[in-house]
């Protein structure tokens, strides 16, 4: 394969409770923080601890071992604790750590999904082995909406009859490995009575894009997560570029990253347009942009 799809991810690695190792893609990080003065929120979820001033806004702080199910810092850990401030889904975000490890490089290939048996509730997109140590990529999505359980829902998307049956016609694959980004994504389209395919990783959605062909329905549109497990979004969507028996479907990346670079690297790859999660108005109106092209 051609290099231009290999984009290697950096990530941060950090510990949250014991010596296990966890990591955040470092391009959803804006700055690492020691702790400072925290402003206490009245009647917020028990893992917020507070907000910190961040370039002159005000940025709320989970302490993120209470928010994944671990005992909560006390105060004289957090005092040796670290404020990781992150940019995703369009808000800042701070995350309070026991401590910061390192920063790795490596690609989305070697990174491995979680087992099934973990179930729906695990924050875990998938698990990296790193000279025997096994680091966990943490899945931020869930973490949120389990904070920030009104996050989740997506709002009325007004469409005319003459819209929703236009996407109705078409067929719609969409691909993250998120649960809770999943939902998102289902819950705009089952909301107009739209129906889809959905895998959760890159390599699932290349068979599904290749049976879907042979079949003689190839897919139209592909909603999909850049970071992923195994083939992730950027090499996804080059394969399919490069794949010149498939009918080529329009390709919308969609990811929580709020990073210019990451936009403009899935245009260089092939992407018809990225997407930052989530608006659900901006999905549909992009996949009617995708439409559009469909029947043109």
């Amino acid at each position: 394969m051609s290099s231009k799809a290999k984009q290697t991810q950096k990530l941060l690695l950090f510990r949250l409770f014991g010596s296990r190792l966890f990591g955040l893609g470092t391009l959803k990080i804006r700055e690492i923080l020691p702790l400072q003065k925290l402003t206490h929120l009245p009647q917020s979820h028990h893992a917020v601890i507070g907000t910190a001033t961040f370039r002159g806004s005000a940025v709320p702080v989970i302490d993120m071992a209470a928010a994944v199910g671990y005992p909560a810092m006390s105060r004289e850990e957090q005092q040796e604790g670290s404020i990781i401030i992150t940019d995703i889904q369009r808000r800042e975000i701070g995350f309070m750590v026991r401590s910061v490890n390192r920063i790795i490089e490596t690609d989305w290939k070697t990174v491995m999904p979680p087992p099934r048996a973990l179930g729906t509730n695990a924050f875990i997109t998938g698990l990296l082995d790193i000279d025997g140590d096994i680091i966990q990529l943490l899945d931020v999505e869930l973490l949120l909406a389990k904070v920030y359980p009104e996050s989740v829902d997506a709002r009325e998307v007004l469409l005319s009859p003459m819209e929703i049956e236009t996407l109705r016609n078409l067929n719609i694959l969409l691909v993250d490995d998120s649960m809770v980004a999943r939902k998102q994504l289902s819950d705009v389209l089952d909301a107009k009575d739209i129906s889809y395919h959905v895998t959760t990783n890159g390599d699932e959605a290349m068979q599904v894009l290749v049976r879907e062909h042979e079949l003689g329905q190839p897919i139209d549109i592909l909603v999909s997560d850049i970071e992923m497990p195994g083939l992730d979004g950027y090499e996804l969507t080059f394969n399919i570029r490069d794949n010149k028996s498939l009918k080529q479907p329009y390709i919308i990346l969609h990811t929580s990253l709020n990073s210019e670079m990451s936009l403009s690297y899935a245009n260089q790859v092939g992407a018809n347009e990225a997407l930052t999660k989530f608006d659900a108005d901006e999905l549909l109106h992009a996949m009617l942009r995708a439409a559009g092209e469909h029947t043109s």
